[in-house]
């Protein structure tokens, strides 16, 4: 595996919010970084945390790749997508330490964009460790 074929994979599993074809990136104990903070090991953790994904629609991911060398690779990547439910709008807001949307009851959910980076590291033809800088803001109207 390499960088492209990686993100090819992560935007596959992303847009199709499988959370198989995610784990199917990663060696059985695997490392996500889905913030410098906070690591998910392994398959079962990949998939628990991927479920969040679940809670979005009309995923759109795009990506360059920066860096690449038989170890690994950098990219860049763009993702947008349908807010679907209120929790995962908790989810981001509790994220961001504010709600930076002010709505009220009934309103519609927003649509996010989300911009970062991502590091991956390969081992026998999977992903061993993979880190990702990113933000998120609601989609200007």
């Amino acid at each position: 595996m390499d960088i492209e074929q990686f993100m090819q994979g992560y935007k596959k599993a992303w847009e199709e919010r499988d959370e198989a074809q995610f784990c199917a990136l990663f060696a059985e104990d695997g490392e996500y970084h889905n913030t410098p903070f906070a690591v998910q090991r392994g398959h079962a953790q990949l998939a628990a945390y991927w479920q969040r994904v679940k809670l979005q629609e009309d995923v759109q991911v795009r990506y360059e790749i920066l860096a690449t060398s038989p170890a690994g690779g950098i990219a860049h990547w763009h993702v947008t997508y349908q807010v679907a439910s209120e929790e995962l709008f908790r989810i981001w807001a509790q994220s961001t330490g504010t709600n930076l949307v002010a709505r009220k009851p009934g309103d519609p959910l927003p649509r996010m964009v989300l911009d970062g980076v991502l590091k991956a590291e390969f081992g026998s033809g999977v992903c061993t460790r993979c880190a990702i800088w990113w933000h998120s803001m609601p989609e200007p109207v």
